[in-house]
């Protein structure tokens, strides 16, 4: 009844039309009716009186925000319950490692002894064994999400470039990666001349990272192999100096993208403390480290982006890294099985 008093009040408004009681509605338009049938309005059909409640309670709803329960309560109202199935898996916490061993030593001094020329940093060379290196096993245990990602780059290089482009390419970045190594030693080495130190200076990547160099002195070790005979596992690390006078395992990377932060990185700072661990543990070096620095340098010379990790921070990675660790060990067991029988 209330719909029809409103559609009455539109049409009195409305020019050219005139509501009048029925009896006079009926004498001005039965000559039409005669000759045309009378179309019917579809909302006539509709059962007003029996959704007039439904209607009322939308207009006047005044409740609170839906919510995920709600939705879910009126979708199996309106359309049934879901099917059963089991929810998608949530990413599993961070484990814990099984073969639980210390970052830090208790047992070895925070600084070189007084005894020890630091004015000659360590470099001991590495030694061709059997023991696993810190690059195979970062390389061995990545997730299936670097993979994906490292062989989708890989083939947009290799689609750009062609197969021996790209083999062109990779063996250039090596070789860069390998001069600027080779650069930065000759010149946190102080057995060489100010004259090459100069001439190094040209290097874009070289200019990049001045304005770390800066904050560089003390410098223990370079280029030098590290071991850590109980985890067994070892390495070649780039650099063990005081950065803002704080000892630093120092790694320096080179990279053609920014990487402004330290999740940029990727598995660079578990690198840093797996050798941070072993210079720990290692009976060549009288000292131990607590904290870690990434350097990217870019080839275009702009500021290279310096990451410190802090000794909470390296503690975090430091898990990390024993559970990749761990992963790499169960690997080669579960391939040895397989190769025995």
């Amino acid at each position: 009844m209330k719909a029809f008093q409103i559609i009455c009040r539109q049409l009195r408004s409305s020019k050219g039309f005139s509501v009048e009681p029925a009896l006079r509605v009926g004498f001005f338009t039965s000559s039409y009716s005669c000759g045309r049938k009378k179309k019917m309005n579809p909302y006539e059909e509709v059962n007003q009186e029996k959704y007039s409640n439904l209607v009322q309670s939308v207009l006047s709803f005044r409740g609170h925000a839906q919510t995920p329960e709600s939705l879910f309560e009126e979708d199996t109202l309106l359309y049934g319950p879901v099917s059963k199935c089991k929810p998608p898996k949530q990413d599993e916490e961070a484990g814990v490692p099984g073969n639980w061993f210390p970052l830090f030593n208790p047992e070895k001094c925070l600084k070189p002894n007084a005894t020890s020329d630091a004015t000659i940093p360590l470099k001991i060379p590495l030694q061709k064994n059997k023991i696993t290196s810190v690059t195979r096993v970062l390389q061995q245990t990545m997730t299936s999400e670097q993979l994906f990602y490292l062989e989708r780059w890989k083939q947009r290089m290799i689609l750009e470039l062609g197969e021996d482009g790209f083999a062109e390419y990779t063996s250039k970045i090596f070789l860069q990666g390998k001069r600027f190594h080779e650069d930065l030693e000759s010149i946190l080495s102080p057995q060489e001349n100010l004259k090459e130190r100069d001439e190094n200076l040209e290097s874009g990547y070289i200019k990049s990272v001045q304005h770390i160099l800066k904050d560089v002195n003390g410098v223990r070790a370079l280029e030098s192999a590290v071991q850590h005979k109980t985890l067994k596992y070892g390495g070649l690390l780039d650099c063990v100096a005081e950065y803002q006078g704080k000892l630093c395992v120092i790694d320096w990377k080179t990279s053609e993208k920014p990487k402004p932060f330290i999740q940029n990185t990727f598995d660079n700072p578990l690198q840093v403390v797996a050798y941070m661990g072993a210079i720990n543990q290692d009976a060549n070096y009288s000292f131990q480290v607590q904290y870690g620095l990434i350097v990217v340098a870019y080839k275009d010379g702009s500021p290279a982006h310096s990451h410190f990790m802090d000794t909470e921070l390296c503690s975090q990675y430091w898990t990390k890294w024993l559970l990749r660790l761990e992963e790499y060990t169960k690997k080669e067991k579960n391939q040895n099985i397989q190769k025995s029988d």
